[in-house]
């Protein structure tokens, strides 16, 4: 029997006969069903019903389609793909184990911006949803679902599906509810637009709203979110948020920006959150934000005087800061957001609150074109992410990556992207450890000479150089050598290295 505050989270007593055993609570999900979980970027996801789901499958084989809000903690995913459940997987993951399978061709992957699932599902394109697993801090006497750590799609998954599972965490504090605010756009064509006019906008509820009825089944879990796996800023990464700095200072003094900026959006990992670190030291004073994933860098801003508030749709945190955050989160709710990712993302907001959006490469080339996603063209990381929907419509649209990987082997600016996720039209600035570009109203031959002037490592500099030059001479609006385009990608692959050993020689 689960313990009382368990039972006492779940106000609505006729709910409380619905608590089960997670294995009891996935045999729910059946072969060939398509279900939505939680999950945000390794927040807020549903914990046990997925294990119980992949210990049954490694007796009794089935196949699922699996739609998330993002990527998945816990080694989810990787339970998941190894007791071969996922036929499908959408819209983004970031686990070893499901990575191989997708290269393998055994799952079909579809990297989907993150604001249009939803939109895919309402339309009926995808789904219809059979099972929705929601993860929850509590259950509210009109039977709403108050969510954790993240939203994501955990709203529409539970909106739209025909069972909905709630996991309810008991790991985590009673006080995340009233963070939460629940607006789910209406129906094209007759859309009305998003009241969302700044990023302390609150437009919803703070619980995901479902007749009671649908809820087939109570989980109760206590175990917290898999910590943030971004590693502390070092020299490269310091530099790149300095050149960024630097160019949004000169944005202030040519009258373009003011000391308060614009809202900031962040993507998730090492470098992103690095360079917000970046802000604590600047002059830029009352910041503001509307992303998706709130890192340690928004509470380390937050504790600095920096940052006045911040929207998002996960938080997702290292162990010390996660444990910091939540003994304290009474503190820092009044001035925090999590949304519905169709909503934290979507390009109406976006475009309306003019974002700064920083975002990582995994490789751009010299015209602006930016791989968020391929290795070597072929074989999928993690996905686009949200990157595209702020990208797309940000005011200030910027990537940021080291110059180099592997050791100096790879060059992450090529003659061609060998994947193109976002673009020249959708890329205003590139910035590395070696310098930054502003690349706004240049054309193709003058952004290739700004990258290549401030961006690349000095072992690739003169390679590059030399490509542009002998390209720019066979003449075109954006000069390229086709039987060499990828010839570095080739080499790569074949040799390990971009570069000849002989030409680093010389150029070393």
């Amino acid at each position: 029997m689960p313990h009382t505050s368990a039972r006492d989270r779940i106000r609505l007593a006729s709910l409380r006969e619905k608590i089960v055993s997670a294995e009891e609570a996935a045999s729910h999900i059946h072969d060939g069903m398509v279900v939505g979980m939680s999950g945000f970027t390794r927040a807020g996801e549903a914990k046990a019903v997925p294990l119980a789901l992949a210990a049954r499958a490694r007796t009794h084989p089935l196949k699922i389609s699996l739609i998330t809000g993002a990527s998945l903690g816990n080694d989810l995913d990787k339970q998941l793909a190894e007791a071969h459940v996922l036929a499908r997987r959408m819209p983004f993951q970031s686990d070893p184990a499901l990575r191989r399978a997708i290269n393998a061709g055994e799952v079909m992957f579809v990297d989907q911006h993150l604001s249009e699932t939803v939109e895919h599902l309402r339309t009926r394109q995808l789904g219809p949803i059979d099972v929705a697993v929601v993860e929850a801090v509590g259950i509210t006497a009109d039977g709403g679902i108050i969510p954790t750590t993240s939203v994501g799609n955990s709203a529409s998954f539970a909106i739209l599906a025909e069972k909905v599972i709630v996991e309810l965490n008991v790991s985590q504090p009673l006080a995340l509810e009233g963070l939460h605010d629940i607006y789910i756009p209406t129906r094209r064509p007759f859309r009305e637009p998003i009241p969302v006019v700044g990023p302390d906008s609150r437009v919803g509820l703070p619980f995901i709203p479902v007749p009671p009825e649908k809820i087939a089944a109570i989980v109760i879990t206590d175990r917290g979110d898999s910590p943030s796996n971004a590693m502390p800023a070092d020299a490269e990464t310091a530099a790149i948020a300095g050149h960024l700095m630097g160019f949004l200072e000169g944005e202030v003094a040519a009258g373009r920006l003011t000391e308060r900026l614009l809202p900031l959006q962040a993507g998730i990992g090492t470098i992103a959150n690095a360079v917000m670190m970046g802000f604590i030291d600047s002059p830029f004073r009352d910041l503001t934000m509307y992303s998706e994933v709130l890192q340690d860098s928004t509470f380390d801003l937050f504790d600095a005087g920096k940052l006045n508030f911040a929207s998002g749709s996960s938080i997702t945190l290292s162990q010390p800061k996660a444990e910091a955050v939540m003994a304290d989160i009474t503190r820092y709710k009044p001035r925090l957001v999590l949304r519905p990712q169709e909503v934290s993302n979507h390009p109406e907001i976006i475009r309306r609150l003019g974002i700064i959006a920083i975002n990582t490469a995994l490789e751009f080339d010299i015209y602006g074109n930016v791989n968020s996603t391929h290795v070597n063209g072929t074989h999928m990381m993690n996905g686009i992410g949200g990157s595209g929907d702020f990208a797309r419509n940000a005011y200030l649209s910027v990537f940021v990556t080291k110059s180099t990987a592997k050791g100096g082997a790879l060059s992450s600016v090529v003659p061609m992207a060998s994947h193109v996720d976002h673009t020249e039209h959708d890329v205003d600035v590139v910035v590395t450890e070696i310098g930054l570009a502003d690349l706004r109203e240049l054309a193709p031959r003058e952004r290739a000479r700004e990258i290549i002037a401030n961006c690349v490592h000095p072992l690739y500099r003169e390679a590059l150089s030399d490509y542009v030059e002998r390209a720019t001479a066979r003449g075109g609006h954006t000069p390229h050598i086709l039987e060499e385009a990828l010839s570095w990608h080739i080499r790569a692959r074949d040799g390990g290295r971009m570069v000849e050993p002989l030409h680093l020689a010389a150029t070393a």
